[in-house]
């Protein structure tokens, strides 16, 4: 069974006592240094990026197989769910709260980690993603917190369709106080539009902190 314990990307600094840190979960067919560019965007913080445990069918690295797309079979999203707690578990300190920052197959492992431990996570970051179906440990509490969650997604994106969108926002608005942004022009990617989002909102999350 692959785990992630290599092929990693990460601002190795010191981590202050209880410090927010940004964790990057790539997309499909990507790998850990996809995603931490965009740093450049965001408040000064630590940050990891590991790379997903499989290898993806057209190169690069995945979180799990594509079997039907976009609708993932609950054994193999359960098992890299496993894999990511494993490797914080081991690796970040357990008084860091994580900001996730999860970019497509990504995305929807960030929907996972804040569905299995809701009180770990600081802020969530979701752009171009979809979910995994089914009632998750954590989603009664998210229903009684309704955490601020962001979710930006390109209106001609020909990757995750408008069904599989319209699913994850219907679930969104009923666990979230989510703040959903779409984006004119814009396919499966990011530009600087959803990064200025973005940053309002996890420098908002930071002021509010406490």
């Amino acid at each position: 069974m692959a785990q992630i314990t290599k092929h990693l990307s990460g601002n190795f600094g010191s981590i202050e006592p209880g410090e927010p840190v940004v964790l990057f979960l790539h997309g499909y067919g990507a790998d850990e240094r996809d995603l931490p560019g965009l740093m450049s965007f965001l408040p000064k913080m630590p940050w990891f990026s590991p790379r997903a445990p499989e290898p993806s069918q057209y190169g690069g690295a995945a979180w799990f197989a594509i079997t039907t797309p976009l609708d993932p079979g609950e054994a193999e999203v359960t098992e890299a769910t496993e894999k990511i707690w494993n490797w914080v578990d081991a690796n970040l300190p357990h008084d860091s709260p994580l900001i996730l920052f999860g970019f497509s197959q990504g995305g929807l492992m960030a929907t996972q980690l804040l569905r299995t431990r809701p009180s770990r996570i600081f802020a969530t970051v979701i752009l171009a993603g979809f979910i995994f179906g089914g009632e998750l440990p954590g989603d009664a509490e998210l229903r009684a917190n309704k955490p601020k969650v962001i979710y930006c997604r390109g209106l001609e994106d020909q990757v995750v369709t408008r069904e599989a969108a319209a699913k994850l926002n219907t679930w969104l608005q009923q666990h979230t106080r989510a703040i959903t942004k779409t984006y004119d022009g814009l396919g499966h990617s990011i530009d600087q539009r959803v990064m200025a989002d973005v940053s309002d909102y996890l420098e908002n999350a930071l002021t509010n902190r406490g």
